[in-house]
């Protein structure tokens, strides 16, 4: 074992890159498997996930619509029909929706494995105490990310569409939305709210390379809030409280990544900075 830890030590910037393609193309594989499986549930994920949110009876529009009429909030929720179609403008539109639609479920479905591949990628970086937290790092990151992208599909995603459907400009204009324009909307932001709610686990590795401790998280939370807000305000309709439902889960995230670089500072040195040459 100490004649492969050593061989890991004498690894070249070449060793590292031929690593780092396989671990691309495993990752690819990963993708391309899951969106072969995605490709024989299409119906399912276009009918009712995808155009889910199209429909006035999606389970957010009945929720808010409840919120509204206790609270005597607007009704736009309520709904009997959103105001747009959907429609294909190119031949080949249809087909080439359905195939990266799939890569893309495919690429959600495979998360758990692209994480395994990667923690195996930087492990040879970690010193023995850190690696036996594989299975603790698979598991939390990836309940994050679907975490993040059920926030996005069920949150974000049914606040923007019901923000720009009725949204005009003239009575004249009417909403026949492309059908890349709509998955677009509910793909990207499912997947960008995936990535961002991995927010302590990247603040975990900072923090255990030293770039950033719990004194700097504190300091700095007063910027961090306004640029969650900008983020809120970015990504969500121009209303206060669907900005205000984002950024609260994002605030918690900043919070909790406060903690955990606390954590990780508080660890004896002999845990985080010295390897254990007997394993």
């Amino acid at each position: 074992m100490a004649k492969q830890k050593n061989s890991e030590k004498a690894m070249s910037f070449l060793d590292h890159l031929e690593e780092l393609r396989w671990l691309l193309i495993r990752a690819s594989v990963f993708i391309l498997g899951g969106g072969i499986i995605a490709f024989f549930f299409r119906d399912f994920i276009f009918n009712k996930i995808i155009f889910g949110p199209k429909n006035s009876d999606f389970v957010t529009y009945q929720f808010f619509c409840k919120i509204a009429q206790y609270f005597n909030f607007d009704d736009s929720f309520c709904q009997q029909e959103l105001p747009f179609e959907i429609q294909n403008r190119t031949m080949d539109g249809q087909f080439s929706v359905m195939m990266w639609t799939c890569i893309t479920a495919g690429f959600i479905i495979s998360v758990p494995f692209i994480l395994w591949e990667i923690w195996k990628f930087i492990s040879p970086a970690l010193y023995s105490k850190e690696k036996k937290y594989a299975k603790f790092f698979i598991v939390i990151s990836s309940f994050l990310f679907f975490l993040g992208v059920l926030f996005g599909y069920y949150v974000i995603t049914p606040l923007s569409i019901n923000f720009l459907v009725n949204l005009q400009v003239s009575d004249v204009v009417k909403n026949d939305i492309d059908i890349n324009s709509y998955i677009g909307l509910v793909k990207t932001t499912s997947i960008a709210c995936g990535l961002i709610f991995e927010l302590p686990i990247i603040m975990y590795f900072l923090s255990v390379l030293g770039l950033v401790t719990p004194q700097f998280l504190r300091e700095y939370r007063k910027y961090a809030i306004v640029l969650i807000l900008i983020l809120a305000a970015i990504i969500t309709p121009p209303d206060v409280i669907s900005q205000i439902i984002v950024s609260i889960p994002l605030l918690i995230l900043y919070e909790i990544s406060i903690y955990i670089s606390k954590f990780v500072q508080k660890k004896p040195k002999t845990e985080v900075l010295a390897p254990n040459n007997n394993d």
